[in-house]
C-alpha cells in the first residue's frame, strides 16, 4: 500500500495556507496568467505571492506543485519559461506540465527540477507515461478520470513513475486538454489561455416567465426555473434542446462531483501515490472542510482503522455525486 500523498487545491495565498493548515501534504497554484488552466480574475499568485507561499508550506512541513499545465501558442513561449525560472528560484517541489516542449526546456534548463505531467497530457496507456518518462523524466502522471480501479493496478504495474488520481470535485469526463468547446463559443481556449468560460462572456439574464438562462458568449447553455439555483455556464454541462429532447437534456455531462472516499482503500492498494482534490476556484471554508475530512481518512487508514467519512454532499456541484468511471464504466 502506498502513502498516499494528499494534493489540495491552492487558487488563492489564502486558500494556501487554508489548505496547508487543514493538513494537506502539498498544494498546487499557478500564477496569474495564461500558463495554468485556472486563468481566472481573482484567482493564482504573483511572483511574490508564490514565494511566500512556498516558504510558508515548507515551513509546515507541506510541499508546493506549480501547475504549467497549459500549451503555449506560437510565438508567445517566452511566457511559460519566465514561469518556469520563477518556479525554480523560489524552490518549488515539482512542476506540473502538459506540454512537451515545456517538459523539454525545463528538463534541460533546470535538470533537478521534478517534473508531474499533467491529466491535461490525456497519457492513460502505459505506452505514452513510459514516453513522459523516458524523454522529459516524469516523476508523476496524472491520470485522467476515465479508467477503473482495475485498470489503474495493471498500469501500475507497467510504468516507472508515480501515479495520482483525482478523488474529489469536478467529474471531468471531457478528453482532458482536447476541449476546444469555450475557444469554439468565445474565441479564448482552455487549453492554451487557460480559461474555461471566461468571466467577460457570462451572462446571467432573467426571463419574463421568472426563469433564468445562462449564456456563453452568443450561447444559451441552460435555463433555469425560478425555484432552481443556476450554475456556472459551462458549454459541457449546459442543457440543450434537441428534436428528441425538446425540454433540454445534458448532451455531455450533468453536473455532479466526484467523490470517491469510499474508493480510498482500493486506489491504495492498486498503487496510487497521490490523491488529488479539485477546486483552485473554490472558497476557503470548501478547501477546509474537505481537506480535513480526507485528511482524517487518509490518516485512519493508513492506521489500519476504518475511516469515517464525512458528509460531503453539500459541497459537490449540483449536490450530487459519482464514482465515476473508477468504480465502473456505465456511470451514465
Amino acid at each position: 500500500m502506498t502513502t498516499a500523498e494528499l494534493v489540495c487545491p491552492a487558487g488563492t495565498p489564502a486558500a494556501l495556507r487554508t489548505a496547508v493548515d487543514a493538513g494537506a501534504d502539498a498544494v498546487y497554484c499557478g500564477f496569474q496568467n495564461a500558463t495554468n488552466a485556472r486563468n481566472f480574475p481573482g484567482l493564482n499568485f504573483t511572483p511574490d505571492e508564490m514565494a511566500e507561499g512556498v516558504a510558508y508550506a515548507h515551513r509546515k512541513g507541506a510541499k508546493v506543485l506549480l501547475a504549467l499545465n497549459t500549451f503555449p501558442p506560437a510565438g508567445k513561449f517566452g511566457l511559460w519559461q519566465e514561469a518556469a525560472d520563477l518556479g525554480a528560484k523560489y524552490g518549488v517541489d515539482a512542476m506540473i506540465v502538459a506540454d512537451m516542449g515545456v517538459a523539454d526546456w525545463i528538463r534541460r534548463t533546470h535538470p533537478g527540477q521534478r517534473l508531474h505531467l499533467s491529466v491535461q497530457a490525456a497519457a492513460s496507456s502505459p505506452e505514452a507515461i513510459r514516453y513522459y518518462v523516458e524523454a522529459f523524466d516524469i516523476k508523476r502522471v496524472v491520470l485522467p478520470r476515465i479508467l477503473t480501479v482495475p485498470e489503474i493496478r495493471a498500469l501500475a504495474a507497467e510504468i516507472p513513475c508515480e501515479i495520482e488520481t483525482f478523488i474529489f470535485g469536478n467529474h471531468g469526463l471531457m478528453v482532458e486538454g482536447r476541449c476546444s468547446l469555450t475557444n469554439y463559443a468565445t474565441g479564448l481556449s482552455t487549453n492554451m489561455d487557460g480559461v474555461c468560460s471566461p468571466a467577460n462572456d457570462v451572462e446571467y439574464r432573467r426571463e419574463a416567465d421568472g426563469s433564468m438562462s445562462t449564456r456563453l458568449g452568443a450561447f444559451t447553455i441552460d435555463r433555469f426555473a425560478p425555484d432552481e439555483t443556476a450554475g456556472y455556464p459551462t458549454i459541457c454541462k449546459g442543457r440543450y434542446r434537441a428534436p428528441c429532447q425538446p425540454d433540454g437534456y445534458y448532451a455531455f455531462e450533468e453536473p455532479i462531483s466526484l467523490n470517491l472516499s469510499r474508493l480510498l482503500p482500493d486506489l491504495m492498494a492498486a498503487g496510487v501515490h497521490a490523491f488529488k482534490i479539485e477546486g483552485r476556484q473554490r472558497s476557503r471554508a470548501y478547501v477546509r472542510q474537505v481537506v480535513a475530512a480526507f485528511r482524517a481518512a487518509v490518516d485512519a487508514i493508513r492506521a489500519g482503522r476504518e475511516p469515517e467519512l464525512a458528509n460531503l454532499l453539500a459541497l459537490t456541484e449540483g449536490q450530487k455525486e459519482t464514482q465515476g468511471a473508477f468504480k465502473t464504466k456505465t456511470w451514465r
